[in-house]
């Protein structure tokens, strides 16, 4: 082969980017997805198209770590409460299009192209296996929590999987003339230990390493080193590095919030140049000279047959046995369609063995020319009818939501304690109506110093927003004191919540709240939220809720209900909610009407006792909320005079938020719902499966609990 125009570094990089600058530039005003575009281009500048650079290590190196890439954003942006509800039909749809490319693959190869039974059978595997790579289609459209793309990563792991035991076996039989059974039960056991030994080791040291560095920096490149390194392992045991990073992604998914900055530098860095650089080298490796050759493109003329008609037939089954519309089977199809990784690996294994021979060897090249091609313009297609479908869908069953306007006034007094209220905030952002936050900060005095102080402070508030692509605007004021501030900042943009930092104690003689809360408190009717947190929020393992009674007949009650749930979402931990029983259908029925999927735990308290009890019960990664009342509102009583100081006493040492719920304001009707889904924890016995996943759950707990610093006893509220 010649030369390559291009040999220099920096000239390769140039282009490679100019590539990914203009591909989604000129392709977007054609309507066609940009992975087409960066798939083209690598075949154009490939060394089997105008020879201008070489497919050289350095395409292997960032081609292999852009798939790895593409694999973990897939299981990081999983929204795992929507993937356990799809699971049983994703189980389903990846039997389907594991065994119906793998038995037709099988019969086409044995009586159209009359191989050999071992190389049907890894033809078959290829069939079977299938790459993501129009994933980023379905991101881009926003429709990763719906039924059909779950269902399709569902799928894709068991395929895939399904496709290594089926190469393995073909390989064994190669070999040593028989099929190995011990063979396939030893790689099936290595990878039930693989994956137990992740399980239970990544969310651990991801834990105790985030709690003791907070750069964002650091934890990137911890986040990283953890993908590969399960990459690694999983190529050592005999799996696909790709289902390493993939699995990666699914365990570390609950400490990398889809709102927090952290996940918008994992995407950032992801979508600008490894997965472009993935796509650009599975270009390169295309040779469309294969076509020229009448027996080649008779053969790949049937093998591109059944590769796609394989895979449309298990969406298509998957769609009518599920009662799904035809944009969903369209989305299925479109990103179980395409053959890149494992195809690759089963064609290049198959020729070096001698099984293949050349004429195979480029049919199987351009079908992953054609189906890298074809899959995301079906996946575009589809994603955009299927998002239109979603949002009238939303509309339709509550009108309101989306026009629904939240406010955050968010007091900041340095630039210390700036940075961890907002990132509470925006984990409690509502991202389904408008949202605006508000970042303050109050000065009594008109010195460089106060000023210097105000700018640092609302400085530091708006790049963490910034780094979250969240706006953050920034209001500083000069006025009598702190508390006239806020109130005539709430006056002045409508605010309908403050989120504020806990006050410390600097005398003893100081209330627990402090003076300027209380104030505040007494000055508004809005709803006030106080929080403290020891650890950051995304290691937090269980939200634990003290509800008086009364609580449902405050105005605010569905508020604070929804920005609990969706801070609860976005951390992923389970919530529990320790009320009276006739406020749990009600809160209930606010996380079922609102659809936020989580998973939500109740416990039944009728007395202030109960409460005092839950001071043994709190543990150092829980995050205790006390909705609290104020002294005119129809839920306060006496014991309440009394909850400060009790905070103060039991739980200085726990991470902590009180709640103030809006008062006087438009109550939002209320209904009752008992979730199927949702664990009273005042039942009666579960079923086997329920005790069984409950105990799965409480060892996790153990785990996770047994890296405090502390340890108190955990009863009955733990699951």
């Amino acid at each position: 082969m010649t030369q390559p125009l291009v040999t220099q570094p920096v000239q390769i990089f140039f282009i490679v980017l100019v590539i990914i600058l203009c591909a989604p530039l000129l392709l977007n005003k054609l309507k066609i997805p940009h992975i087409i575009g960066m798939i083209v281009a690598g075949v154009v500048i490939g060394p089997y198209g105008f020879n201008i650079l070489d497919n050289d290590s350095s395409f292997a190196l960032f081609g292999q770590v852009g798939l790895l890439y593409l694999m973990f954003l897939a299981g990081l942006e999983i929204d795992m409460y929507h993937l356990r509800m799809n699971l049983r039909r994703g189980m389903l749809f990846g039997l389907l299009t594991l065994l119906t490319p793998l038995l037709l693959g099988v019969f086409t190869s044995v009586y159209i192209l009359h191989t050999g039974w071992v190389t049907a059978l890894l033809l078959g595997s290829m069939y079977a296996s299938h790459t993501l790579i129009s994933y980023p289609v379905a991101a881009r459209f926003g429709i990763t929590t719906a039924p059909a793309v779950l269902i399709a990563i569902v799928g894709t792991i068991i395929a895939v999987t399904g496709a290594l035991l089926v190469l393995a076996g073909a390989v064994s039989i190669h070999r040593e003339g028989f099929f190995n059974l011990g063979e396939i039960i030893w790689l099936t056991g290595k990878m039930a230990l693989w994956g137990m030994a992740l399980v239970i080791v990544y969310p651990i040291i991801t834990r105790r390493f985030f709690i003791s560095y907070s750069d964002r920096v650091t934890q990137y490149v911890f986040i990283l080193a953890l993908v590969f390194l399960a990459a690694w392992t999983a190529q050592l045991i005999g799996l696909e590095p790709v289902l390493g990073a993939f699995f990666a992604g699914l365990i570390l998914n609950r400490f990398v919030p889809p709102t927090s900055p952290l996940m918008s530098s994992i995407e950032f860095v992801g979508n600008a140049l490894f997965i472009p650089y993935f796509l650009i080298s599975v270009g390169m490796m295309i040779n469309v000279r294969v076509v020229a050759n009448p027996s080649t493109l008779t053969v790949s003329a049937l093998m591109l047959a059944v590769a796609l008609i394989s895979k449309w037939l298990p969406a298509y089954i998957t769609q009518k046995t599920n009662h799904l519309d035809k944009y969903s089977r369209g989305v299925m199809f479109g990103l179980t369609a395409a053959h890149t990784a494992v195809a690759l690996a089963v064609v290049t294994l198959g020729f070096t063995m001698g099984l293949f021979d050349e004429t195979i060897l480029n049919a199987t090249i351009l079908v992953i020319l054609v189906t890298c091609a074809i899959a995301p313009v079906i996946t575009s297609t589809a994603a955009a009818k299927l998002k239109v479908k979603m949002l009238t869908d939303d509309a339709e069953a509550d009108p309101i939501r989306a026009t629904r306007v939240n406010n955050t006034l968010i007091p900041v007094a340095n630039s210390l304690s700036a940075s961890p209220l907002v990132e509470m905030a925006m984990l409690m952002r509502n991202d389904r109506g408008r949202h605006k936050f508000y970042a303050l900060h109050v000065r009594n005095e008109n010195t460089a110093a106060a000023r210097i102080q105000s700018a640092n402070s609302l400085s530091t508030a708006r790049k963490v927003g910034a780094a979250a692509e969240v706006q953050i605007e920034g209001l500083e004021r000069y006025d009598l004191n702190t508390v006239t501030g806020i109130l005539n900042a709430i006056n002045e943009r409508d605010i309908t919540e403050v989120i504020l930092g806990m006050h410390r104690r600097t005398t003893v003689i100081d209330s627990f709240f402090g003076a300027k809360v209380e104030q505040l408190l007494k000055a508004t009717n809005k709803m006030i939220i106080i929080t403290r947190c020891f650890i950051p929020v995304t290691t937090v393992t269980r939200i634990v809720v003290w509800v008086p009674r009364g609580a449902q007949f405050e105005t605010g009650f569905s508020r604070w209900v929804r920005a609990l749930a969706r801070l609860t979402r976005q951390i992923g931990c389970r919530i529990i909610f320790c009320c009276t029983e006739d406020i749990q259908p009600l809160i209930r029925g606010v996380l079922y009407h609102e659809n936020y999927g989580v998973r939500c735990e109740f416990r039944t308290v009728d007395a202030w006792d109960d409460f005092i009890l839950l001071s043994n019960r709190i543990l150092d990664d829980d995050l205790f909320v006390v909705v609290g009342a104020r002294s005119t509102s129809v839920s306060y009583n006496s014991d309440m005079a009394g909850m400060p100081s009790f905070l103060q006493k039991y739980f200085s040492r726990n991470n902590l938020m009180v709640i103030y719920p809006e008062q006087f304001g438009e109550s939002t009707p209320l209904t009752s719902f008992v979730d199927p889904m949702a664990s009273d924890l005042a039942s009666q016995p579960s079923p086997l499966w329920q005790k069984l996943r409950l105990r799965y759950r409480r060892l996790s707990d153990t785990l996770l609990h047994l890296t405090n610093r502390r340890h108190k006893k955990d009863i009955d509220i733990s699951i």
